[in-house]
């Protein structure tokens, strides 16, 4: 009987004894989208790995251009569908402008010499996160996407935009002093014409160029070219609207930070 009680004695004792709980498994990660959503299949920029550490906004001293400049207009158009792309861009998650504090306090002083001849700012783009740069790069290898190229490209095959100078790899946007922007007529309450609308990827866009753009619109080119040379910005040849200030406070540095209109973004300049 020895050995049939030994076996049962110990399959009771077993029953008997307490459960150990099983030890949880880890959490499985939820995978991330890298655009929010947002045409996911294009963005095949690559690898960011030569980009430098993400800074934040409160690293640094990026303002609302607004709280600096109450009487700019905005626009912000990679907020928006209207833009070459015809989607909101990444990053863009508020209609606002952001810059540093440097580069808005001398766009301030431009805004005031403007005014003076009856005009106010329009901007159209400001600080840019770099997810942004890298979807547009995305964007150009796609050759069958081009929504809207009746609008802004008609006639530049979009994956020439970056060796002619429409798009860069590498963004002066993304370091938070570079600007795009045009006049708006107090009078009239528009915009001034320039000769050829923002963002538009052909030879009319280049500063110089004089075929088709009549006196008075180059007359408006030249007032807004002098005015943000005036108070230390410089200009590219190539994009009548794009402006850099000569002594942006991160001329090396590189941000991804999404625009949002929440209070934290602003912080003070010292």
């Amino acid at each position: 009987m020895k050995p049939i009680l030994l076996p049962l004695t110990l399959a009771l004792l077993s029953a008997c004894a307490p459960k150990a709980e099983p030890t949880p498994a880890e959490p499985v990660p939820e995978p991330q989208p890298l655009l929010s959503g947002i045409a996911d299949s294009i963005y095949v920029a690559g690898s960011m790995a030569d980009v430098r550490p993400w800074q934040t906004a409160a690293d640094s001293d990026f303002v609302r251009l607004a709280d600096v400049v109450p009487d700019i207009v905005q626009e912000i158009r990679y907020y928006t569908t209207y833009n070459f792309v015809g989607r909101r861009i990444p990053g863009y998650e508020a209609p606002v402008a952001l810059l540093t504090r440097r580069a808005a306090d001398s766009l301030a002083l431009v805004s005031r010499d403007v005014m003076e001849q009856g005009y106010r700012l329009k901007v159209f783009d400001a600080y840019r996160p770099q997810r942004a740069v890298l979807y547009f790069i995305g964007w150009a290898r796609q050759e069958a996407d081009t929504l809207m190229k009746p609008y802004f490209y008609p006639g530049t095959d979009k994956a020439d935009c970056f060796r002619l100078g429409y798009l860069a790899h590498r963004s002066g946007h993304t370091r938070g002093s570079t600007i795009d922007l045009t006049l708006f007529d107090m009078q009239t309450g528009k915009e001034v014409d320039m000769g050829g609308p923002y963002d538009y990827f052909d030879s009319i866009s280049h500063y110089w160029h004089r075929e088709g753009v009549t006196a008075q619109q180059f007359r408006h080119r030249r007032l807004l070219r002098e005015s943000m040379m005036r108070h230390g910005f410089k200009p590219i040849g190539t994009e009548w609207w794009h402006f850099t200030l000569i002594n942006e406070p991160y001329p090396t540095r590189t941000f991804d930070f999404p625009i949002t209109d929440i209070e934290h973004t602003t912080v003070a300049y010292r």
